[in-house]
């Protein structure tokens, strides 16, 4: 819902000084660097940093978004976070962030100019230093507001995006406009450089990161494991297959049900678990699918699960499945985290995250013969193989992909990206 040109809904802790209606001012004067600089040490070296994306529903780019926001605060930086709202909005009041409720979803060119004025209120409001951007809708109103007032711009190029056609890559090429660039693997870094020609001196690759005090065996009670199992009539005596994503075609749920055919003479159960996200005829087109291939008793689909630590601890297996690259893909992290083996699509960010045949069982993307054959690898580990895998597995993902070392990362890009000093990884942390 669009809202009335000048008026931000704000949720959060206002800073001292701030309007308690939310209302802003917008000044279009420009800053020169140096002005940035000097306000910036003003702090004490302490940065405004306002990420801006469309919405805050669950997915690998709002996660980030909720992780950073909290890494800033906690590092003593004032966050703030411009999107329509979600599921995720409570997690940032919580982390002690602020929201910017605005249309930022919109493609609008009209709604796209009007935010760019919203977010340039924004920025002159909470001083801030650094923007952010997320999303390409948003880039485009957020490059606009931070270049009136003069502070820092950076992206995040979260996907490989579509550019079948000259505008689709025009539109996408906003993610490039940043001072510095991030991308969230090394396969998407190797895309900008070769259809967006970005210099390599502006990207930084920082890999997404897990949560280890969410995502971490010790941490989950056997009690959480058997709540979820019985909520979802899961046979305790099957092995579980387990592919949790969106239901989005191009995740390759429909992929996985094709290969269990072919894995009749095993016993197994499976499910499917994600959020339709307005998808609901390709859920349905899933269960009649189900119906169809004669999996009634062994595969199934389930809701979003807001207890993903258990549900992996439930798994004997992981899947995913996608059928395009994904540009990381944090399941597959997630999954070792919890000492599970992974079965996926050997393409795109999933190629950075694993340790092929020793912690993962990779297969040729949309190859449902080698997926059935990597699958029945992963259901007949021994124990003793099982144990290797899952220990291998923690410390892979512990070693190379916590949320801590991508708070770490992102937190020393903005203070390059302000020319103040680090000390590395450790000196970040007081951002």
């Amino acid at each position: 819902m669009a809202l009335p040109s000048g008026r931000i809904s704000v949720s959060g802790a206002p800073r001292e000084g701030d309007s308690e209606t939310g209302m802003v001012h917008e000044d279009s004067a420009t800053l020169a660097d140096e002005t940035n600089t000097g306000r910036e040490a003003a702090k004490g070296g302490r940065p405004v940093v306002l990420q801006v994306l469309p919405a805050l529903e669950t997915g690998g780019v709002e996660r980030g978004t909720v992780d950073i926001a909290g890494a800033v605060v906690e590092a003593g930086g004032t966050s703030i976070i411009a999107s329509e709202g979600g599921q995720l909005e409570r997690h940032l009041v919580r982390a002690g962030a602020v929201h910017v409720r605005m249309p930022l979803a919109s493609k609008n060119p009209f709604v796209m100019r009007r935010n760019a004025g919203r977010l340039a209120r924004v920025i002159e409001q909470f001083d801030v230093d650094i923007v952010h951007a997320r999303s390409r809708a948003p880039a485009w109103s957020a490059r606009r507001a931070a270049r009136r007032a003069g502070c820092r711009f950076v992206t995040t190029f979260h996907g490989t995006y579509g550019f079948s056609t000259p505008f689709k890559r025009a539109y996408n090429a906003i993610m490039t406009k940043g001072e510095l660039v991030i991308a969230p693997s090394e396969f998407i870094a190797a895309h900008i450089r070769d259809n967006y020609g970005v210099d390599p001196q502006c990207l930084r690759v920082i890999q997404r990161g897990v949560d280890l005090e969410v995502f971490n065996p010790a941490r989950v009670s056997p009690q959480r494991v058997i709540q979820l199992a019985n909520s979802w009539r899961v046979p305790d005596d099957l092995p579980l297959v387990m592919l949790p994503a969106r239901f989005s075609r191009w995740k390759g749920q429909a992929l996985l049900l094709q290969a269990l055919t072919r894995l009749r003479d095993l016993e197994f159960c499976c499910i499917l678990i994600g959020a339709d996200q307005g998808r609901a005829a390709y859920r349905r087109e899933l269960e009649k699918l189900i119906d169809r291939l004669d999996l009634r008793s062994r595969a199934f689909v389930v809701d979003q699960c807001n207890d993903m630590a258990a549900a992996y601890m439930l798994a004997d297996v992981v899947v995913s499945a996608s059928t395009e690259p994904e540009a990381f893909g944090r399941v597959i992290s997630e999954a070792q985290a919890m000492g599970r083996p992974v079965v996926a699509s050997d393409h795109g960010g999933m190629r950075e995250q694993v340790l092929p045949r020793v912690t993962a069982f990779p297969f040729p993307p949309g190859d449902e013969v080698s997926l059935a054959e990597a699958l029945r690898q992963a259901l007949r580990l021994s124990t003793s193989e099982r144990e290797h895998v899952s220990r291998q597995a923690e410390a892979h993902v512990r070693a190379n992909f916590s949320k801590d070392k991508m708070c770490a990362r992102t937190l020393a890009l903005y203070r390059e990206l302000l020319g103040l000093e680090t000390d590395g990884e450790a000196g970040v942390a007081s951002v």
